[in-house]
């Protein structure tokens, strides 16, 4: 077993999914065993906490401090609390929660286990994709399987504790990603995010203490209990612990996702395991974690890729999925093409959103065809200011979208300014 890319250990390279027996054979279900009937709750919460695992989703929240606001004991009221796995992988450009799925599921449901015994839920609910089918069914595989072994059902392992796992095939809404939208989805309301406070942790999930937590995040929780916090601070190469799944798409030699120590620089992810840029196209920027973070370019390159040092380069890390920008793909073209995804995904709820992204694409689609005017570029800067502004709108979403618009504006006027001048020669959306 590989201690060093313990979320990859069991990926083969014909990418086919680990079975019990297999996962088993290869440490599997060691980090279960290790805390139910072992550790204490409090035990493995003040692991996790110590370990400085950063929710792997986009926000690189603590795990283990959110983790910390769930009442336990006296402090939380008869019922049951609940765990729910985010596998609504909807950020466009992001697919490193799909390859964990489809190539090693047993992993999410030691985690799930593991996860929901520190915090004593009874129940848990893994909130998947509706087009992700094969993952969907080897889940539905591992968990029956994990019934027959005892990982699962009541008094696991001989324990007083008892655990039921359950799939939700989502309704395909990016919004879902909001964790108090995707609470409503599955209550069965319309997926709107809620007001806050009060916060999941406290008042989720039919009004009850929850959790949410995405895929790659709760991968990481048995390995950890099982070898221990300092073992997971060890695999990062900066401050942010342990491993990152990194995943590359847009016109380089090889696309694809890898295992790498948090905070591995984005020229070594981008030229050694993406292969560099496909023969004849140059980079012009990227965004380094999916399509709602900011912009960075050539001068970037050498940093580290991790929450703090991209933070302060003026985006985020987000999910760890680069896209690449290339030098002939028109960067106006390329940010509409985003906004409108947004605006499609918006919930509607409040005006900046259910507004401000159609009308912002809108101005972008004039731009880009040969109908933009001057002074469409003070119109997106006011649209940025405004919609961009975290606490003017409901949610993050609209926020997120205008981080691709205001860095693009902020790095490639030049390609805004030649649309609106009917000069520009390699966008293959023009009308001119």
């Amino acid at each position: 077993m590989s201690l060093d890319r313990p979320l990859t250990r069991n990926v083969r390279a014909d990418r086919s999914p680990t079975d019990m027996a297999a996962y088993e054979a290869n440490g599997g279900y060691q980090g279960l065993k290790a805390a139910v009937g072992k550790l204490s709750p409090a035990d493995c919460l003040e692991i996790l906490k110590d370990s400085n695992l950063r929710g792997r989703g986009g926000a690189g929240f603590p795990t283990g401090m959110k983790w910390s606001f769930v009442p336990m004991g006296d402090k939380c009221s008869p019922g049951d609390k609940y765990l729910i796995c985010n596998a609504d992988e909807m950020e466009p450009g992001t697919f490193k929660d799909r390859l964990l799925l489809e190539c090693d599921p047993h992993q999410l449901i030691e985690g799930m286990i593991v996860a929901a015994y520190t915090l004593q839920a009874n129940v848990a609910y893994i909130f998947i994709r509706a087009e992700y089918f094969k993952a969907a069914a080897l889940l539905r595989e591992a968990i029956a399987a994990c019934h027959q072994k005892n990982y699962l059902g009541n008094n696991i392992l001989g324990s007083d504790y008892s655990l039921e796992i359950h799939i939700h095939a989502s309704a395909g809404r990016y919004i879902c990603g909001e964790e108090t939208a995707l609470i409503s989805s599955l209550e069965g309301k319309r997926a709107n995010p809620r007001a806050k406070p009060p916060f999941p942790q406290v008042s989720g999930l039919w009004g009850r203490p929850t959790i949410v937590n995405n895929v790659e995040t709760l991968c990481n929780v048995h390995h950890i209990i099982e070898r221990g916090a300092d073992w997971f601070k060890s695999l990062g190469l900066t401050e942010d612990a342990g491993t990152k799944m990194y995943g590359v798409s847009g016109r380089v030699k090889r696309p694809g996702c890898w295992e790498l120590p948090m905070g591995t620089p984005v020229r070594e992810i981008l030229e050694e395991y993406a292969g560099g840029m496909a023969d004849g196209y140059s980079l012009k920027g990227f965004l380094p974690g999916g399509g709602s973070t900011d912009f960075l370019v050539g001068e970037h390159l050498d940093l580290a890729m991790d929450y703090e040092t991209i933070g302060k380069a003026g985006s985020r890390m987000g999910t760890g999925t680069m896209i690449i920008l290339d030098d002939k793909t028109c960067p106006v073209g390329f940010v509409k093409n985003l906004i409108e995804f947004f605006a499609r995904e918006s919930c509607g709820f409040c005006t900046p959103c259910r507004d401000g992204l159609p009308w912002s694409a809108q101005v972008l689609d004039d731009i880009q065809h040969g109908r933009g005017r001057d002074e469409d570029m003070d119109t997106l800067a006011r649209q940025v200011k405004f919609i961009g502004a975290i606490g003017n709108t409901h949610c993050a979403l609209a926020p997120g979208a205008m981080e691709p618009l205001q860095s693009a504006m902020k790095y490639f006027p030049e390609a805004f300014e030649q649309h609106i001048q009917g000069s520009c020669r390699h966008c293959s959306g023009g009308g001119h």
